[in-house]
């Protein structure tokens, strides 16, 4: 059994790329509340690629454990519009 590098409770960013629309960020916002329903709007940024095409949404999420870390990328990688987590 492997030992997780993190210790809980943990920072942990995430940044979720998909194309710019109100409906892409209140579906991503959605699933992130879900998972860290106490999430402070001051950690949370949004930036535009410098052609518009993309926008990057950040979050700093207070992790509890790493079960709730899985359980919100399996999430977000299937949610409409995400087209990459980093």
């Amino acid at each position: 059994m492997s030992k997780s590098v993190l210790e809980f409770p943990t920072d942990y960013p995430i940044k979720i790329i998909g194309r710019p629309s109100d409906e892409f960020r209140a579906r991503v916002h959605a699933v992130v509340l879900r998972h860290a329903p106490g999430l402070e709007a001051e950690r949370v940024s949004e930036r535009l690629s410098g052609n518009g095409n993309f926008l990057s949404i950040s979050y700093l999420l207070l992790a509890e454990s790493r079960e709730q870390v899985e359980a919100l990328t399996a999430e977000l990688r299937v949610c409409d519009g995400v087209m990459m987590l980093l």
